[in-house]
């Protein structure tokens, strides 16, 4: 337990080292661009930020291209930092092209951190669909549709038996439909016809299908 809480806080120790360092590299560099009072301090903990945005997208396992994109940024950034106050760089007279880097930096951060903090990463459902997941929010299951059950096979209807029609009442039937459309102009109904010929509803029909 002691060997272990001894290396434990031998990173711990390390890493408040590495992280101060680093801080004070930031700020000098900041305030060497022209980066004075409170803005030279802002730019440190923009860059930690953002190096840390972009590693807990990395442990997440989500968007890892897009977490290894600005944590790539970040790590050049307090890299650069580091270097170029390490004797390489005049820091009385700063190029301008690291002041324009400097000034830019704000807008990169804010750009990377937004990107970071509300892209939602997504997952992919059993029909292989991608489906937008929110931070600490599991893929809910895709609804299986219950099955409907099968409507009702329609049955056919009976067919109606053949009624015998005498061939006398067909002719007569002729008869009395040509002196109808003679009279009208218009063939007759199967409704008229049985009024004419008095006969039952099933035979007038058989008849009006053989004229």
């Amino acid at each position: 337990m002691r060997a272990h809480l001894a290396r434990v806080d031998a990173v711990l120790i390390q890493a408040v080292i590495a992280a101060a360092l680093s801080f004070a590299h930031l700020h000098d560099i900041a305030s060497a661009a022209g980066q004075g009072g409170w803005k030279a301090w802002a730019y440190p903990i923009s860059v930690d930020l953002l190096l840390v945005a972009a590693w807990r997208r990395l442990r997440s396992g989500d968007a890892k291209a897009a977490g290894w994109c600005w944590f790539v940024i970040a790590l050049a950034a307090s890299l650069g930092a580091n270097v170029a106050t390490a004797g390489l760089l005049d820091m009385n007279q700063v190029p301008a092209w690291l002041r324009i880097l400097v000034a830019g930096w704000p807008a990169v951060a804010f750009l990377g951190g937004t990107l970071l903090a509300h892209s939602a990463p997504t997952a992919t459902d059993q029909e292989g669909r991608d489906v937008e997941v929110f931070e600490g929010q599991e893929a809910a299951p895709e609804p299986v549709p219950e099955a409907s059950p099968a409507p009702p096979a329609i049955e056919a209807a009976p067919e109606r038996p053949a009624v015998p029609v005498p061939a006398a009442l067909v002719e007569h039937a002729r008869k009395v439909a040509a002196e109808h459309r003679t009279r009208t102009g218009a063939p007759i109904d199967t409704p008229t016809l049985r009024a004419r010929l008095g006969v039952p509803a099933p035979m007038a029909e058989a008849i009006a299908s053989q004229l």
